[in-house]
């Protein structure tokens, strides 16, 4: 099953809005095909297993099939995968997690009903790899991955527009987190003050184009900003701005994919809204880099999903110092619980990563 997790994630940010799911053939200790899902419209992974081994003349019936998740039982873009399985004859099968995804799921019941073993392992680890797809495809909006980094005592800079606060190390790990998601996203502050480029480097190609959006709660931003720049494989960038403020924002749509959101009188963004409209565009999967408003906005809002906060083992309190989450009055009272299942050193920095319950929201202490 760990081999099946390090397969589907070479298909990451590419297989969008599918799931990445990998797949081992089996037989004792014997491997005798692996696959994964490399793109949307390719074969699955329990395929390409099949077909590995079939490419190698091993003969696959009778062995066991490890799945990172379910074999779809529908028809898509490709076949149903228990077909394939049915008819190579496998034996068994082992499930890293059920298929949450209702029109594709019922592939274990299919398996089972034809008289093939199934087991259910209900791997943390291949709950953990779709974690995106499953919030995504049962929701109206993107999965949302916020990602901060602050000083120990809570700041992000020591006054707008300071050099760096985290080492090369947690740079790099934002960076590997930019090629796996749909769309990078970012406030309209940290564009005017940072000027952020927001692409992958080093550049990397993949077959869906990367997305960067600039989040305008009330007001545009410079049009000379480099997040507008033509990038080779990357999309135009979109800007989220609110209905009732087309006339401020009519400048950008020369350059930026302007997507107006909410009411038609709305003055301040409505993020539910935007962030629809970002999944009526086909954006599965969001990573928010901040700053400090639009992160406030997110988390008080109940839009995050799962929360990397990355601490710098520096302190920045001064009169100057920006604090990571901007006050709002509400966000003690409205931000659900956190579940923390990840801390990891990135060189000098520490990493916290946490899923975020829908559930009741935290009480004020």
């Amino acid at each position: 099953m760990r081999r099946t997790i390090e397969l589907a994630a070479r298909g990451r940010g590419s297989t969008s809005p599918n799931p990445c799911v990998g797949a081992v053939l089996a037989r004792g200790t014997a491997t005798l095909g692996e696959g994964f899902h490399r793109r949307k419209g390719e074969a699955h992974a329990e395929v390409e297993a099949i077909e590995s081994a079939r490419r190698e003349r091993n003969d696959v019936r009778g062995a066991t099939l490890y799945a990172s998740l379910e074999p779809c039982a529908h028809r898509g873009a490709v076949g149903p995968c228990t077909d394939a399985v049915l008819a190579a004859g496998i034996a068994r099968v082992v499930i890293g997690t059920p298929d949450p995804n209702a029109v594709a799921a019922g592939g274990a019941a299919r398996l089972r009903d034809a008289g093939i073993a199934v087991e259910i392992a209900d791997d943390p680890r291949a709950v953990l790899l779709i974690e995106d797809f499953a919030v995504a495809t049962n929701a109206d909006r993107p999965y949302l991955r916020l990602k901060m980094a602050s000083s120990l005592d809570g700041y992000v800079a020591a006054a707008p527009g300071s050099s760096w606060l985290t080492g090369e190390e947690a740079r790099e790990f934002v960076r590997e987190l930019r090629a796996s998601y749909d769309a990078v996203m970012v406030g309209a502050g940290t564009v005017r003050v940072d000027d952020p480029q927001l692409t992958v480097r080093p550049p990397r190609s993949r077959q869906r184009p990367y997305v960067r959006v600039v989040a305008c709660e009330e007001q545009p931003v410079p049009l000379d900003r480099r997040i507008f720049a033509d990038v080779d494989g990357y999309a135009r960038t979109i800007v989220l701005a609110p209905a009732g403020s087309r006339e401020k924002f009519r400048a950008l749509e020369a350059i930026a994919d302007v997507a107006y959101a909410g009411d038609d009188d709305a003055a301040q963004l409505d993020l539910r809204a935007a962030l629809e409209t970002l999944k009526e565009r086909g954006i599965s999967s969001v990573l928010c880099e901040g700053g400090p408003t639009l992160a406030a906005r997110l988390l008080e809002a109940g839009l995050v999903d799962r929360l990397d906060w990355i601490v710098a083992p520096i302190v920045l309190a001064s009169d100057h110092a920006l604090p990571a989450l901007a006050r709002k009055a509400n966000l003690a009272a409205s931000v659900a619980p956190f579940s923390f299942d990840t801390v990891e050193r990135l060189g000098d920095d520490v990493l916290f990563s946490a899923r975020i319950s829908k559930g009741a929201a935290c009480s004020p202490a």
